[in-house]
């Protein structure tokens, strides 16, 4: 008799298995986004589904754009839908591609420096980017350049200063947006207009401004929205459509109004206001942010250049000729910018303070990533100054792992049990 049990049985290739991995990864969080919060939000529906689509099925958005790659924020979008190009923000969350970059850079750098190589070595990109552009911000992201070439992709490094308050940074950083343009204007084979460089300004603009209008939900006493799904919201404008996502966030805005007229909470009056600070939480790499939601706090604002300090400032222009946009948008990349890179970075700590001012916070977070040498560096002058201001403040380093999950948790929860201890003394 013979045995055909699994004679059709597939074997996966390695790049079938990496995909599988990757979709486990998103769409557990995605699901307990879904499922483990208190009154969850309909109209967070279509961000679940755009991260199901392009991390789970592999769902192109782009396919008729050319796709510039950005491995920073202070690469500004608006040139580059100028050009009638899309912006795709490369940072990675993925432990599956963190395990392949620690094949290729340290093992000891950062988490997410490690997942955005190993990205570009999977090849595993539902928009693959035709070029990538990388500002000289993070060291460990500009020696990276190097190994992402050595897969066949062409990255170019955009000049970034070191300080900020000095006139020479920024006439630095003028003429190096302006050669930005330049270049990018080639690769296009396109003339930057007045016209439209202007449209696409008011258009990131307004997308800031509905971020902005968000945010005031979140300084009332009863929050309607979660942290969680607030990074979601920010993470999307990463890479979707930007007509889609602002239409989605005017819905999203329409429900919190409605939430809030009918006293729908996502939090108890005792769960402690977090204001979160430090490395940026990028999908699915959640493991923080939801360790503090689950531990029945919330997150009501946070100091990060995946969310809060992408929407910060908007781009302030005196005249409206294309050298004068440039230069603006220049100084708004330059001097809104909060990341811990700078030399000196009082207005970081100053950031903190009056977000935990502005949202009446009850403590901080700061949360940095193994091997993300600058913000481990700052943690110290940080913790110091919220000290100075009596603001509670718990500093965590974590990697890409699953596997720190019960340690991290027991210092989680003992620090929001603190606060809301604190909370009833007052109360």
């Amino acid at each position: 008799m013979t045995n055909t049990r699994g004679k059709n049985h597939h074997i996966e290739s390695p790049e079938e298995k990496q995909n599988r991995h990757k979709a486990m990864e998103a769409i557990s969080v995605i699901n307990s986004l879904k499922e483990e919060f208190k009154n969850p939000i309909d109209a967070m529906g279509y961000f679940y589904r755009l991260f199901e689509e392009v991390y789970c099925h592999q769902k192109s958005l782009h396919e008729d754009k050319l796709k510039v790659g950005t491995m920073c924020i202070q690469i500004p979008s608006e040139i580059i839908y100028a050009f009638d190009a899309v912006p795709i923000r490369l940072c990675n969350g993925f432990y599956t591609d963190d395990d392949i970059g620690s094949d290729l850079l340290p093992q000891k750098a950062c988490p997410l420096v490690k997942a955005t190589v190993g990205h570009f070595a999977s090849g595993n990109f539902s928009d693959k980017p035709d070029f990538v552009y990388s500002p000289t911000t993070c060291d460990q992201k500009t020696k990276a350049g190097a190994t992402i070439e050595g897969f066949g992709y062409e990255v170019i490094d955009v000049d970034f200063p070191r300080v900020k308050e000095s006139e020479i940074s920024r006439e630095y950083f003028r003429r190096s947006i302006r050669d930005f343009t330049l270049d990018l204007a080639k690769k296009t084979g396109k003339k930057l207009t007045k016209k439209k460089l202007r449209e696409t300004i008011s258009k990131i603009g307004y997308a800031q401004s509905l971020y902005h209008r968000l945010c005031e939900y979140r300084k009332e006493k009863e929050i309607v929205i979660n942290g969680n799904d607030m990074f979601l919201v920010t993470n999307a404008f990463f890479f979707d459509r930007i007509d889609s996502w602002t239409d989605a966030v005017e819905t999203l805005l329409d429900e919190c109004e409605k939430r809030r007229d009918e006293n729908l909470t996502v939090a108890a009056k005792v769960s402690p206001r977090i204001v979160y600070t430090g490395s940026p939480p990028i999908f699915p790499n959640y493991k923080i942010p939801m360790l503090i939601e689950q531990s029945d706090a919330v997150i009501v604002a946070d100091e990060t250049c995946s969310s809060n300090r992408m929407f910060n400032d908007r781009v302030a222009v005196d005249e409206w000729f294309v050298n004068d946009m440039l230069d603006s948008m220049a100084d708004k990349y330059l001097k809104a910018c909060t990341c811990p890179i700078f030399t000196k970075n009082d207005d970081r700590i100053r950031r903190v303070i009056d977000l935990v001012n502005s949202y009446d916070a009850d403590g901080v977070i700061y949360q940095a990533f193994a091997g993300c040498t600058v913000y481990e560096l700052e943690q110290r002058s940080v913790l110091e100054a919220m000290e100075r201001e009596g603001i509670p403040i718990l500093y965590l380093e974590s990697d890409y792992s699953p596997s720190q999950g019960g340690q991290l948790s027991t210092r989680v929860e003992a620090f929001v049990e603190s606060l809301k201890m604190k909370k009833r003394k007052q109360g």
